[in-house]
């Protein structure tokens, strides 16, 4: 796709899976951290301050994103097992990409932290049942947002960041 903020084309939710489809999205839950990785090997320091397009993140902007953002989403997952259709905090991706660490920590930090993560909660997405992957969290902007629905949104977010990525390899003729 010609699309440098959406390489993969946008998220799209076409309603409820099967056992499946679940499966697949978990899958690709627990090989993000291991396709991101690969993505970011043998960058430069330069390379990793390249913003992936125009007036977007950089290469170590989106790296720290992704276990900010699948952090918050282990927790609202872990909410809406625990607690009837809990209300949500969102945040300001944008205004967490600004921050001093986002844009200048070493990107190791991040992926390990998104390694270990993705271990943890990879158990919790493979415990699940047909129920719990019914449940549901409050997303004060989205309303009712189901689990079921949450496993196919952070399965593309996955992707999409490691497209950004891959894609400005090839635009730039890297490695």
């Amino acid at each position: 796709m010609d699309d440098l903020q959406y390489p993969i084309g946008k998220f799209e939710w076409t309603g409820s899976a099967g056992d499946g489809q679940l499966r697949q999205w978990v899958d690709e839950i627990a090989a993000a951290p291991a396709q991101l990785r690969e993505a970011v090997r043998e960058l430069s320091p330069v390379q990793l301050d390249t913003p992936y397009r125009p007036e977007g993140w950089t290469v170590r902007q989106l790296i720290h994103h992704v276990p900010d953002s699948h952090m918050n989403c282990y927790v609202r997952v872990r909410l809406a097992l625990t607690e009837n259709e809990p209300v949500i905090k969102p945040y300001d991706e944008a205004q967490w990409a600004m921050l001093q660490d986002a844009r200048t920590a070493p990107i190791e930090l991040s992926l390990s932290m998104l390694e270990s993560l993705h271990a943890r909660w990879i158990i919790l997405l493979r415990s699940l049942t047909a129920a719990d992957w019914q449940r549901t969290f409050r997303h004060p902007e989205l309303g009712l947002v189901t689990l079921e629905r949450t496993a196919a949104l952070y399965a593309w977010h996955g992707r999409h960041h490691t497209a950004h990525i891959t894609s400005l390899h090839q635009r730039m003729g890297w490695k």
